[in-house]
């Protein structure tokens, strides 16, 4: 959706400053948090393909709020319904491509698959972004958020076109799922996904390193305000922030290749991506985003890894609920980014400030080989 290379711009043009735009990042991953687990048990309660037509429809209104009430509490509605709408699809999509997988006897290739479904995704955020330029230059924000309205309302109709096969049910619930109630089955899905994470050690590292990768993604909301503050145009920042979906594309693309990377190589990695994040931001212009964009692409690399790593440690039948702990432990570090971004703005340029985020990823580095699961050995 254009919107994604240029809602930053949008707000900053509204007269918000920086502080108040982390502020909207923050009220996006509040209202995920606050409902990143619970959306994970009613996943695994529900039909999946239900709650991801919700996510689009959500995802649709939040964007029609931005182009009809635009001001800072209409932007702050929009990202509320907007993290409801990512915590309904979290974990969800997910656990119903892994389920598939295996009713396939195919889940070794979720590895594959799910980089292919990430490159695919990224793919279309690189023409959405690179194509928001040339749709302000025609009708201004209008017409970049109205083109992107209609986009959500095409996927929320794609929705139909997935598969849905049975999900597996635990053995000791058998027996009371054809009797139980929509509430006694959400509870029971409920305590079965964090009781995993609770008494199981190998899930529970693998959903913390999980977690914490995927809030640095949280750091592509700075990259159109980081373009203009190094003097592109609101037409040209787009094109830059493109530099770095490039990065993500490739990043995606070769997680199937990279799904048996050792802890040790993760954590070189990680190391790496922190170097170039951090010397691109405060270098700008064409070949910081460059350097942003290789650091990017290896850190979105690591995070599927890891992500795919965790649905390979998992043994319980709630695998939505346990994926939602990911995703909400991922909103409380996004929103400890955005604190520090609100907060540090006041003395630090922003381009400082993302070259900052390079000393907790170097931290995660250090602690990868620890927190990775080992890759299972290959089946069938």
């Amino acid at each position: 959706m254009p919107l994604y290379g240029v809602y930053g711009l949008l707000f900053e043009d509204h007269g918000l400053s920086t502080a108040q735009i982390s502020s909207l990042f923050a009220v996006w991953s509040i209202a995920a948090f606050v409902t990143e687990v619970p959306s994970g048990a009613w996943a695994d309660t529900v039909p999946r393909r239900t709650l991801l037509f919700g996510s689009a429809a959500l995802l649709t209104a939040s964007f029609a709020l931005w182009m009809l009430v635009p001001g800072y509490w209409g932007f702050a509605a929009g990202f509320a319904l907007w993290g409801l709408a990512e915590s309904m699809k979290s974990g969800t999509f997910e656990a119903l491509l892994y389920e598939e997988l295996s009713e396939l006897g195919a889940q070794g290739r979720y590895a594959n698959v799910m980089g292919y479904v990430n490159s695919a995704e990224v793919t279309c955020v690189f023409l959405a972004t690179a194509s928001a330029g040339p749709l302000y230059a025609l009708g201004g924000y209008a017409l970049v958020g109205w083109v992107s309205i209609a986009i959500t309302v095409v996927d929320g109709l794609l929705v139909f076109t997935l598969p849905s096969a049975p999900r597996k049910v635990s053995v000791d619930s058998t027996d009371r799922s054809g009797d139980e109630s929509f509430l006694a089955r959400y509870a029971q899905a409920l305590r079965d996904g964090t009781g995993e994470v609770r008494t199981d050690r190998i899930v529970r590292r693998a959903v913390l390193l999980t977690a914490v990768l995927m809030s640095f993604l949280a750091l592509d909301e700075y990259f159109a305000l980081l373009a203009r503050d190094g003097g592109a145009t609101t037409a040209q920042a787009p094109l830059l922030v493109a530099i770095t979906v490039v990065g993500q594309v490739a990043g995606a693309a070769v997680a199937g290749r990279t799904a048996g990377m050792s802890g040790r190589v993760m954590a070189a990695v990680l190391c790496a991506a922190a170097v170039l994040i951090a010397t691109g931001a405060v270098a700008g212009g064409i070949a910081g985003f460059v350097a942003i964009g290789v650091g990017y692409g290896a850190l979105h690399n690591t995070t599927i890894v890891a992500e795919v790593r965790m649905q390979d440690a998992m043994s319980g039948s709630a695998r939505a609920t346990v994926t939602s702990v990911a995703g909400l432990t991922s909103e409380v570090a996004s929103i400890a980014l955005f604190a520090g971004f609100a907060l540090g703005s006041a003395w630090l340029s922003l381009s400082i400030l993302v070259a900052a985020v390079a000393v907790p990823l170097l931290l995660v580095a250090v602690a990868a080989p620890r927190m990775l699961p080992r890759r299972p050995r290959p089946t069938g």
